[in-house]
């Protein structure tokens, strides 16, 4: 089964909505490794309409303007794009196509597809919280900054159920951004403060 890795730039607060506004100071070797390991790895991308224009309006001129990240840019320009959208769409950048049909279900048809690449995600935020949902997504990449921006779409909105996750992997960069990566987890037993405060120092 084919893996599905997710990628965000967040906030300390849980804001994800407008990265390019205070994302960039941030960004360093470290992060450009961890975009690696998340997009640079995928033979095939799933993006939201909106985070899709915003990489069809940029990365095709970085790749045909051959500076430092034109490798990067024709990897993604080779990658299947999949854009999840309920119109009709004209595409311009090459490998890109819409996804038909249902959304769960045509996503876990795409898992299932012979091979074992990678299909990854950035941005695409109500696509995540969907996949997120259906228990679709096999990793989570947070890059998690050291800024509260106090507005904008947050990663998880409003819900009645849950979402457990599990820590993969953690680490820090000398900008003090935090990589977080999660997968699922199975709920988490019922406790009480009673049982919590066993573990209370007693000094």
């Amino acid at each position: 089964m084919r893996k599905i890795i997710a990628g965000l730039f967040i906030s300390l607060d849980g804001v994800v909505e407008a990265p390019d506004q205070w994302h960039f100071p941030y960004f360093n070797d470290e992060m450009g490794a961890a975009v690696d390991a998340t997009l640079g790895v995928a033979d095939t991308l799933l993006l939201g309409r909106k985070t899709y224009d915003s990489f069809a309006g940029a990365w095709p001129d970085r790749e045909a303007a051959g500076g430092e990240d034109a490798h990067f840019a024709k990897r993604l320009g080779d990658a299947r794009k999949i854009v999840v959208s309920n119109q009709q769409l004209e595409f311009t950048w090459r490998n890109s196509e819409r996804l038909k049909g249902d959304l769960v279900q045509e996503v876990t048809a795409l898992k299932n597809e012979p091979g074992d690449g990678v299909i990854g995600m950035s941005g695409s935020i109500s696509v995540v919280r969907a996949l997120l949902a259906a228990g679709l997504i096999d990793e989570l990449h947070l890059l998690v900054h050291p800024i509260a921006v106090r507005k904008g779409m947050r990663l998880f909105d409003e819900d009645e159920t849950p979402l457990p996750l599990k820590l993969i992997s953690s680490e820090t960069f000398e900008t003090g951004v935090l990589s977080l990566f999660y997968g699922p987890a199975d709920p988490p037993a019922d406790a009480t403060y009673d049982d919590a405060k066993t573990h209370l120092s007693e000094k």
